[in-house]
């Protein structure tokens, strides 16, 4: 049976995240309705989901129209759902039972989804061709309970972006990749040089758009995993003790704090113009902060580099918004097929195009300009191809929304002066709290 999701007592984050409690009746995950057999019955016209807006939502009708002019036996028609309010639908479509035949959603949320029965796996219903040619960051964000229930149109990472000539001004080395980054100490000392060269407040970690929304936790949980530890214990998903709060991460959030004590951090930033006007000549940001105004601002003084080594080498968010198939679908082969139309490499490129983010499969991804061998983006490029070695999925299970939550008001805190040692306690408390609650998320 599927869980009831309890759609009143659930409020959503700024990008579309559950929260602790909403799904959990206690009852046996389903996999959702009807499975893919390999054929598609008679002609169809399936629903979907969209949530983005400006050029990333025209360009994905472009591909919409693309599909639906390339055969005759399948319509996708598109309903338009605002980013803010997203994941506050999608519990409404599937508590009322009216859920679209393809979903798109932010990829943490599909382990709720898919616990929930909301979604059915795709491994029957994508080619074995499309399927090997994903990158392994794209299977490994889709996959919950070890089925493929999601494919993104494209995946993302975290990065340094820096000014060389003030790295070099300043007499400071420049990391040549993953295995070359600066340690944390190095990177502490790093700020207090560009501080002294000048620059009051060296850094720039975009914090004015990380409080209510998911910002936090991807940019800031390769902090915790390069320590040694993480948001919770993998080995079960039963528990964040002795991970989150491990003496390792307590050190490595005093280091993070120090930079905020010393006044090495842009606090008061509204938008990228701090690094842009070379204020704060060391961004943290994401990939599509290069195509995004960063290369047009620094032109070839920009160094792309990797996030510093808090003890157990270099690491990096990935993951982005998926696709999946709902348990409404009635013919889930026709859903795959414009699944399949999505991933092909010209579909990709469009995307990759809008967005600036490294396409989804190996043959979209070297054709693109900026994250083949040897482009200027490649440190992205080779993070997601060790993942999750470099590049950490977020914890695949259905306690994640209660975990975001809960290290993202930890960010929060710690950034605000709060003593670091009981502000990971009480994330680690509230965690395992809403685990408790939910009777440690059972599957099948």
């Amino acid at each position: 049976m599927r869980r009831t999701i309890l759609v009143a007592a659930c409020s959503a984050l700024a990008l579309g995240l559950t929260v602790s409690g909403c799904s959990g009746s206690g009852d046996t995950a389903s996999s959702g309705g009807s499975s893919c057999d390999g054929k598609i019955d008679g002609k169809r016209t399936i629903s979907a989901f969209y949530h983005a807006g400006g050029v990333e939502k025209k360009t994905f009708l472009k591909v919409v129209k693309d599909f639906n002019k390339s055969q005759d036996q399948v319509t996708v028609k598109v309903q338009s759902v605002p980013e803010g309010t997203y994941n506050d639908s999608v519990q409404a479509a599937s508590a009322s039972d009216k859920l679209p035949d393809v979903l798109d959603f932010d990829g943490p949320n599909l382990y709720n989804y898919a616990w929930n029965g909301d979604l059915i796996p795709l491994d029957e219903c994508l080619k074995s061709s499309t399927r090997k040619d994903l990158l392994p960051s794209i299977v490994q964000q889709g996959t919950y309970d070890k089925k493929l229930y999601g494919v993104g149109a494209f995946d993302s990472g975290i990065v340094l972006y820096a000014y060389k000539s003030v790295l070099k001004k300043a007499g400071i080395r420049i990391p040549k990749g993953v295995d070359d980054a600066w340690t944390a100490e190095e990177f502490t000392g790093i700020l207090g040089k560009l501080k002294k060269a000048g620059y009051d407040r060296p850094l720039d970690p975009h914090m004015w758009f990380g409080r209510q929304g998911e910002w936090f936790s991807y940019a800031f949980s390769p902090i915790v995993q390069s320590a040694g530890g993480d948001l919770i214990d993998r080995d079960g998903y039963k528990t964040a003790s002795g991970t989150l709060d491990k003496p390792e991460v307590v050190k490595a959030m005093k280091t993070f704090q120090s930079w905020f004590k010393k006044g090495y951090v842009n606090t008061e930033a509204q938008d990228d113009s701090p690094f842009l006007k070379k204020k704060s000549p060391i961004s943290w940001h994401g990939m599509w902060a290069y195509k995004n105004g960063n290369k047009k601002a620094a032109g070839d003084d920009l160094a792309v580099l990797p996030l510093p080594d808090f003890g157990t080498g270099s690491k990096t968010g990935m993951g982005s918004w998926q696709f999946g198939i709902t348990r409404k679908a009635e013919d889930p082969d026709a859903a795959a097929a414009f699944l399949e139309y999505l991933l092909t490499k010209k579909s990709l490129l469009s995307m990759y195009g809008a967005v600036g983010a490294p396409p989804a499969t190996k043959q979209a991804l070297k054709a693109t300009d900026i994250y083949g061998p040897g482009d200027p983006m490649s440190l992205v490029t080779d993070s997601l191809n060790k993942s999750p070695k470099v590049a950490v999925p977020r914890p695949q299970t259905p306690a994640y929304p209660a975990i975001t939550q809960a290290f993202s008001q930890a960010i929060d805190d710690i950034s605000l002066g709060k003593d670091v040692s009981r502000t990971l306690k009480k994330a680690v408390d509230t965690i395992n709290k809403d685990i408790e609650d939910n009777d440690g998320y059972p599957t099948q």
